[in-house]
């Protein structure tokens, strides 16, 4: 890989809408991507009114 490269995934199986019952990413949780080699990606999930604009 090299810039820009463009990594797409697609929708992984277990996507929580098509759970049931269905699950949602909430505030607290933590999204996660690894790329071997390149390295991994982490987001925590906060709830809108604790954005600083």
């Amino acid at each position: 890989m090299a810039p820009p490269d463009v990594v797409a995934t697609g929708t992984p199986g277990g996507v929580g809408i098509g759970m049931n019952p269905q699950r949602f990413l909430t505030p607290g949780d933590e999204a996660e991507v690894e790329i071997e080699g390149i390295g991994v990606l982490r987001n925590p999930i906060v709830a809108r009114d604790q954005i600083d604009t």
